[in-house]
């Protein structure tokens, strides 16, 4: 039985596509540093500066080349009810996620978002059922989310880019510790950058994505053992 809504109205879209990118969405997006708790631990993250840089050259070198090609290519392969590849994507987001606080967060989020569908009656039930048997990841469900009312892949892409940016400039704001005013410069700059990264993103031949931050990697794994900590891991 199929439980799917469309929206059809333009500011309705609009307004639902903020939603989804919004940090107040339950999907437990605030509770993850991504290993900048880690990062401000070991001293490479001190104040506003470092940790600007911090999250720009994560924008690039991680969501550009790994998360934001992954939600546009599922978006596709949702349209196109092409299981083969949607099962490929997610073991590849599973395989290159190189801790265990990086598997739970890519999955417990992803679960949780899956939840949220469901409670909008936003998902075919088919659907809900084949991500729920992968494990679902975040960029699959976010790409299933989009897909439900056929979002642009770009306005999809510069909107999961702009949620992931929130989040991390709230864990800045928390971890270095930083003020709000700090955060909305972050911000600014950071929304300065992702049009460039989508644009990477969208750029990217088939298959061509990659994982590849070692450090970061590193400081995930020291997150896990870390005396005090405020994120999850």
């Amino acid at each position: 039985m199929s439980t799917s809504v469309s929206i059809s109205n333009p500011a309705s879209r609009l307004l639902w596509l903020m939603q989804l990118a919004s940090p107040t969405l339950p999907v437990g997006g605030f509770s993850y540093s991504e290993g900048l708790e880690a990062a401000v631990e070991h001293g490479l993250v001190t104040d506003e500066k470092t940790a600007q840089h911090w999250l720009t050259d994560q924008l690039h070198l991680v969501q550009s080349r790994s998360e934001l090609p992954v939600v546009a290519q599922a978006m596709a392969a949702w349209h196109n009810r092409d299981t083969a590849r949607l099962q490929q994507l997610n073991d590849w987001i599973m395989q290159t996620r190189e801790s265990f606080e990086m598997r739970l967060q890519t999955e417990q989020m992803g679960r949780s978002l899956l939840i949220w569908l469901r409670n909008h009656h936003a998902v075919v039930e088919a659907d809900m059922q084949y991500c729920e048997s992968l494990p679902p990841t975040w960029p699959l469900v976010f790409a299933l989310a989009l897909n439900t009312q056929s979002i642009d892949i770009r306005e999809g892409l510069l909107a999961c880019a702009f949620a992931w940016a929130e989040n991390m400039v709230q864990a800045a704001i928390k971890s270095v510790p930083l003020g709000q005013l700090s955060g909305q410069r972050m911000l600014a700059a950071l929304s300065t950058e992702i049009p460039l990264a989508v644009e990477h993103a969208l750029s990217l031949p088939h298959n061509q994505q990659q994982s590849f931050t070692p450090r970061l990697a590193v400081l995930s794994a020291r997150h896990e053992t870390q005396y005090s900590r405020l994120f999850r891991s």
